[in-house]
């Protein structure tokens, strides 16, 4: 599994303007070779090294890894779509590798391509970034941010294999609460809603008064609530995964893509709404689940917040608000995000196997043959019948299980009032 670890540059004032001189000069040069990939039409990255790398070269001055990582730059950023011309900023992160960049971790240190030469310069990181480059390998993006210098080293960390589990863990992911578990902990988003509150007011503020001071602090004020509500999706999905992993479950999502395009909310939502970072927190509990062994899965999220996890009955009016979940058929009442959780555990063995989703059925009521109407003809033997109970089955079938006997399939005839086994 490749992961990033984000190291901080600690360059003298001569070496910080050394690298913003070589970012500045190797974007210019992405800036020519996309020109000519734009007015010939050629975006392949073979083809572009064939027509340009020399030229680039020569007129830039850059070292021949740093052209050819020039050339891969241009030519990536033409694989979403060819439909508009690319254009690359003076200080856009450039990638390095272990050719033009070296990292020496008992000094911590790596020595990195210039353009007068090499420069040796000190950085700093926490203890799991240093356990992190101890598996270091592939390209590493320097970057120049808010006047500071990053590295950004991919590492290739080995996945141990997940173990088999009979248990699910379902996260149910929402607005009001973040995540709630079937095992019945919930993880609320009120302190995310309160600190986009703070910070939307202030920024207003600021851009009503207008003045150099306020703009100033607009920029300081800019990504700190999506830095906040990172650092709470990063805590939250820690929790989830080691508790899956501590208790010997696998953890179930539902899968929702394309979730803010089917559903509508009101304006006054809108805005609440828009900061949900669900994906943001699955895909960090989808990678720690990797990374600690924990099988992972996503099943479909449709009914699951109007299907009783007691008896299955599924119903619009089950969910009586945000919070409240009360079954009309069997009165069973439970917290609505919890009771979702239940059944996104309950429909992950299925979606792990990869059998379609199971058919969610109404309990059905069975009476007894005495008690139908018309059950039995004059002159013939009374038909083999028996009272059973039908229960839902995760494959869209259904069963019934006679005293002391194992679950059975059947066929079902629909009578008016009611059903008979045959």
């Amino acid at each position: 599994m490749k992961l990033t670890a984000q190291l901080q540059l600690k360059p003298t004032p001569q070496q910080a303007a050394l690298l913003k001189a070589t970012l500045e000069r190797a974007n210019a040069a992405c800036n020519v070779i996309s020109q000519y990939a734009w007015a010939n039409q050629v975006f392949n990255q073979f083809d572009l090294h064939a027509a340009l790398y020399y030229a680039v070269r020569a007129d830039f001055g850059l070292a021949s890894q740093l052209v050819v990582r020039c050339l891969s730059k241009v030519a990536d950023s033409y694989k979403l779509d060819k439909a508009a011309k690319r254009q690359f900023k003076a200080h856009g992160a450039i990638a390095y590798d272990n050719r033009i960049l070296k990292y020496r971790t008992d000094q911590q240190v790596v020595s990195v391509w210039t353009l007068p030469g090499r420069e040796v310069i000190p950085y700093v990181c926490g203890e799991r970034q240093q356990e992190m480059l101890k598996h270091q390998h592939g390209e590493s993006d320097l970057v120049y941010h808010r006047g500071k210098w990053y590295l950004l080293a991919t590492c290739e960390i080995e996945e141990p294999t997940p173990a088999e589990v009979d248990t699910w863990l379902g996260v149910d992911r929402g607005v009001v609460n973040l995540a709630a578990d079937s095992d019945g902990e919930m993880f609320q988003g009120d302190t995310v809603e309160a600190r986009r509150i703070v910070i939307a007011r202030r920024r207003k503020e600021l851009q009503q008064v207008g003045t150099q001071s306020a703009r100033r602090r607009l920029r300081k004020l800019a990504g700190k609530e999506n830095r906040f509500q990172r650092h709470v999706n990063h805590c939250i999905s820690k929790q989830l995964v080691r508790k899956a992993k501590r208790t010997k479950q696998g953890i179930a999502l539902e899968d929702l893509t394309g979730i803010n395009l089917r559903t509508r909310v009101r304006h006054e939502d809108r805005a609440q709404r828009g900061n949900w970072s669900f994906d943001q927190l699955g895909q960090f509990i989808h990678y720690k689940a990797r990374l600690y062994g924990v099988k992972y899965v996503e099943v479909d999220p449709r009914n699951t917040s109007r299907r009783c996890a007691f008896c299955g009955h599924i119903e619009k009016a089950n969910r009586r608000s945000q919070g409240d979940f009360l079954c009309r058929q069997c009165g069973h009442t439970y917290h609505a995000d919890l009771n979702a959780a239940l059944n996104i555990s309950d429909a992950a063995p299925c979606a792990c196997k990869g059998q379609p989703r199971r058919a969610l059925v109404n309990r059905p009521m069975v009476p007894d043959a005495t008690e139908r109407p018309g059950s039995q003809r004059q002159g013939q033997d009374e038909p083999t019948q028996q009272r059973v109970d039908i229960a839902p089955c995760f494959s869209g079938e259904l069963v019934y299980r006679l005293p002391h006997q194992s679950p059975r399939t059947a066929q079902i005839c629909f009578f008016a009032s009611g059903y008979v086994l045959q």
